[in-house]
């Protein structure tokens, strides 16, 4: 009975640490995701008004890259302490910073207002969230990652993961009622309600994880290293880098591709669609459609890679990126709303989605209990910053050189960047179906627990020999 009881605790434990995490990732993508929308169709307009269209244009982007370049430093700072503390105190933090940085950007005055401050603090705020994402996502994907049996990480994992569509369908339907309004309106005050909404988010964010409860793997290491009589890492990172440089550069090349794609959908098809004749309401509605989609087809690739191992998955994944890429850009140009859906299923629910469902649990893999926090969010959160981070930008300038108009350039660069990710999940390491270390290898605890396994053996030997 106390078994039967015990298991029932862990399932439901599992149960509701996947679930909080993927409404508390939803919760906070529809923030970092409203910023991409807003940056295509609002920002050039309300903050870089000074500027000629195509340099405003650019201009945006990059405050969407700045949100990107500080998420390794929040990986980096909230990796170290969601090692040493615990994942649970750490997505609470990044919750309400995000929520608030979110506020703040729906509060902002425009350039008109007060200038060059409009697009300073833009990128300021802008800046808090990347610093907050830089955390969160790493913290959300072990929360249910450590809660899972061996044989359903990859489904536990793409759960989480489809929050950040979940995030885009809520940004992009409520910033797609507002866009309805008269283009003045709009531009004046409709865009800020989105943002404003935040704060109830954060409200019911915070609820949702006020209920969860710390990972078993982690709860492991901090018992044994309290037993061992060992202090917490001084600085977790440092032993990532010391330790698991080859993993680092294997998930950051890997994360390439998936990556970028989510914000070449995301982003620059947005804005492309706008630019070559689709209406911005069509444009929204597009994508939508692709998102919702989307949030269903991470979870069916995530329990496929629980089956048959997370590489095939990747590396069909970027193949067909290659394939796909020019038809993506062959459909918006074709002018119709049916096309310009089908374009963005075939970039999201099927390409990224492939990508995208493993790709987390696949880095998450790569690394012990001790210090799987920091080196899962500084991966990501690297690959993020050259994939994600870049990638709208790099192909607004590769656009601009060909008129602004003709995509081979950008189609180049993304078929690119699935090769290069295709090449390191050929040669990764698989461990779908593997129990993961409790402690990093070449470090005082695991050479003394090897030190230890090797003294019991020893021992069973003797006594077998006597």
């Amino acid at each position: 009975m106390a078994d039967h009881s015990s298991t029932d605790t862990q399932i439901k434990s599992r149960r509701r640490a996947i679930i909080a995490s993927y409404l508390g990732t939803t919760l906070e993508y529809y923030d970092f995701l409203l910023y991409g929308v807003a940056a295509a169709i609002v920002f050039p307009h309300i903050f870089f008004v000074n500027l000629d269209p195509a340099a405003a244009t650019l201009s945006a982007f990059a405050t969407l890259a700045a949100g990107y370049f500080a998420r390794p430093l929040g990986a980096v700072v909230f990796g170290h302490y969601g090692d040493r503390l615990g994942r649970k105190k750490i997505l609470m933090i990044t919750l309400m910073m995000m929520g608030g940085a979110s506020v703040l950007i729906g509060l902002l005055p425009t350039y008109q207002q007060i200038g060059i401050w409009a697009p300073v603090l833009l990128v300021a705020l802008r800046l808090i969230q990347g610093l907050a994402i830089g955390g969160e996502w790493g913290g959300a994907t072990l929360m249910s990652m450590e809660h899972a049996k061996p044989g359903g990480r990859g489904l536990a994992v793409s759960i989480v993961a489809s929050g950040g569509p979940s995030g885009a369908v809520l940004g992009t339907l409520v910033m797609m009622m507002f866009s309805k309004l008269p283009n003045e309106q709009f531009l004046d005050w409709g865009w800020r309600v989105p943002f404003l909404l935040s704060a109830l988010l954060v409200v019911l964010g915070v609820v949702i994880r006020m209920q969860l409860e710390e990972t078993p793997e982690f709860e492991e290491a901090r018992r044994k290293r309290l037993a061992s009589g060992k202090k917490v890492s001084v600085l977790p990172v440092v032993t990532v880098f010391r330790h698991n440089r080859a993993q680092v550069l294997s998930g950051v090349i890997g994360g390439l591709a998936p990556l970028a794609f989510a914000t070449f959908a995301a982003a620059f098809l947005l804005n492309y669609a706008v630019t070559v004749g689709h209406s911005r309401s069509d444009a929204l509605l597009a994508m939508t459609v692709a998102n919702l989609l989307h949030i269903f087809t991470m979870p069916c690739f995530g329990a496929l890679s629980d089956r048959y191992g997370r590489r095939p998955l990747l590396i069909t994944g970027a193949l067909l990126g290659v394939a796909v890429t020019w038809p993506i850009f062959m459909l918006v140009n074709e002018g119709s709303l049916g096309g310009l859906i089908l374009a963005l299923i075939l970039a999201l629910p099927l390409v990224q989605a492939m990508m995208g469902g493993p790709v987390n649990t696949w880095m998450g893999e790569k690394f012990a209990a001790d210090v799987r926090y920091s080196g899962i969010a500084v991966t990501f959160q690297l690959a993020s910053t050259i994939g994600s981070g870049t990638a709208p930008l790099i192909a607004s300038a590769l656009l601009a050189v060909r008129g602004g108009t003709d995509p081979v350039l950008v189609a180049l660069f993304f078929g690119g960047l699935c090769i290069v990710s295709a090449i390191a999940f050929y040669f990764s390491a698989e461990r779908f179906d593997q129990e993961l270390p409790v402690h990093t290898a070449g470090t005082d605890e695991a050479n003394e627990a090897a030190a230890e396994a090797e003294a019991l053996r020893n021992g069973i030997g003797k006594a077998r020999a006597g």
